[in-house]
């Protein structure tokens, strides 16, 4: 459906799937927002890639007790800015800034790095939503097949009983 925005152009709209995710923490304060496409199937591998890229993160950290404060500081933000591309690739979107900008990836919350809880939180959170769509289609997909086939038997509801 096409319509006309505030600067008078033609603007096309098209059903991505993308849904609004609001980020928030325990208590319930809102963090940020994401964007969210829960039947993207390449999000799978976009993820396991963006764990490999922050896998590595702990070697840009290599700080030495000599490092002046400036080199301290150019590591992590050298750091922090692999992790906010990471999860930029793996929503597609700029998201990094959704997680991190009040709160440093490095910030310690259960013994963890901060940008640790939030991948595994991702992790969880993409396979429930996929699961979800993934199970909507099988219902679908379920409702043409069983017309087909009942237990490996002709249902005889087709012409001729084929």
């Amino acid at each position: 459906m096409s319509q006309e925005n505030m600067d008078n152009r033609t603007v096309l709209q098209i059903d991505d799937a993308a849904e609004a995710i609001v980020i928030q923490n325990k208590l319930g304060i809102e963090i940020g927002v994401f964007y969210f496409r829960p039947t993207d199937t390449g999000i799978v591998d976009r993820y396991n890639e963006a764990l490999k890229r922050v896998e590595n993160i702990s070697e840009v950290l290599q700080l030495r007790e000599k490092d002046s404060d400036e080199n301290v500081i150019a590591a992590l933000n050298e750091a922090k800015e692999k992790i906010c591309d990471a999860f930029d690739y793996l929503f597609d979107a700029n998201v990094g800034e959704a997680f991190f900008s009040r709160t440093s990836p490095f910030t310690l919350a259960g013994g963890r790095f901060y940008f640790e809880n939030v991948l595994e939180a991702i992790g969880g959170f993409i396979q429930q939503r996929l699961g979800v769509e993934l199970d909507k289609v099988s219902v679908r997909v379920s409702k043409y097949t069983d017309a087909y086939q009942k237990h490996g038997q002709r249902t005889g509801k087709h012409k001729g009983g084929r």
